[in-house]
């Protein structure tokens, strides 16, 4: 396992390799992006595919017999959660510390213990030392053995990501990308936020880290892919894309079952293509309005008492011989 850290102590597991080549998020390139954000989601993996839908954040009971039928059959059961934003200060949201430690309390409220937590990246708002090192701090109170994140572009501010790196890239590859192997499911962590003017982008030398990640697989392993800015066409006239995404998309095509996980535009939304199924997380931060309907993607202020609506976390789980997986997002209201 590379790229994580144990939740309760916050010890990093390894050296990260520095990238040879810097390129780093101007504040110009910040208020081109800065309405871009995510959520945390539970995913359930069943038959190989990622199964979705919303559920109310007050269903304990369901959850919580849900996660011993899991314990008892030693399926694999993971949290997504995305876009905190720590360090936000605006009217969207005037407590983003208050509301991540709910998402927090809600993952510790599952009924379940998580086999790991993943940030799908804007774990910060300015990617200041101090945002990094509260972040942290914050997720070492989930109830979890190990914690994944990837960095969003709020996390390279004027430094390539180093900072993000330093307090979270331990064991990484590159600019921050890894993959690992748990419970028969193949995972896949890709970093698409520092070489970008509009789109994401992933480049030669990360394609080419998926290339011989995946060349000794079975064609049936099932394999789950993190990055923050979605692999897939979204909405590119608000940047909600990569733009060499289907080099990757074209080498997984061999794989009978892909679930692709992303955070950056803070709602829910889903994809299928073929054998490879798009999932993008909510926030625990603010929303973003839909799709065009907006001039730009901006955080939204909507009533207090709507704001939790607009906010959850996902769950995902996975049985050994199944196709697909299950996804399950939870809105913190």
């Amino acid at each position: 396992m590379t790229g994580y850290y144990d939740s309760h102590d916050g010890a990093s597991a390894g050296d990260a390799q520095r990238p040879t080549t810097e390129h780093g998020m101007s504040r110009r390139q910040l208020m081109r992006h800065a309405g871009w954000f995510g959520g945390a989601v539970v995913l359930t993996v069943a038959s190989g595919e990622v199964i979705s839908h919303i559920a109310d954040s007050r269903d304990t009971t369901s959850m919580a017999t849900a996660g011993a039928t899991a314990a008892a059959n030693g399926s694999l059961r993971f949290v997504q959660v995305s876009d905190s934003h720590i360090g936000f200060q605006g009217p969207a949201n005037t407590d983003v510390v208050g509301s991540f430690t709910e998402a927090i309390n809600q993952v510790n409220s599952l009924g379940f213990r998580p086999d790991f937590v993943m940030h799908s990246g804007d774990l910060t708002h300015l990617s200041t030392a101090g945002q990094f090192d509260q972040v942290k701090q914050m997720l070492t109170g989930v109830q979890t053995d190990r914690v994944f994140t990837v960095p969003g572009e709020h996390d390279s501010i004027g430094d390539a990501g180093r900072a993000y790196r330093k307090t979270f890239g331990m064991g990484t590859l590159g600019d921050g990308w890894y993959s690992f192997d748990t419970h028969g499911v193949h995972f896949i962590a890709l970093v698409n936020t520092l070489s970008l003017e509009k789109l994401g982008h992933l480049g030669n030398d990360q394609i080419d880290f998926v290339r011989k990640d995946i060349a000794g697989l079975s064609s049936d392993t099932p394999i789950v892919v993190f990055s923050h800015i979605p692999l897939f066409a979204m909405y590119p006239q608000w940047g909600w894309s990569t733009d060499d995404a289907l080099k990757v998309i074209a080498l997984l095509r061999r794989f009978s079952s892909v679930t692709c996980l992303n955070g950056h535009v803070h709602q829910l939304f889903t994809k299928t293509d073929g054998n490879i199924t798009f999932h993008s997380a909510t926030t625990t931060a603010y929303p973003l309005p839909k799709p065009g309907r907006a001039p730009a993607p901006t955080p939204q202020v909507v009533p207090a008492r709507q704001l939790k609506d607009a906010l959850g976390i996902r769950t995902v789980g996975y049985r050994q011989g199944d196709r697909e997986l299950a996804v399950k997002d939870r809105r913190l209201a």
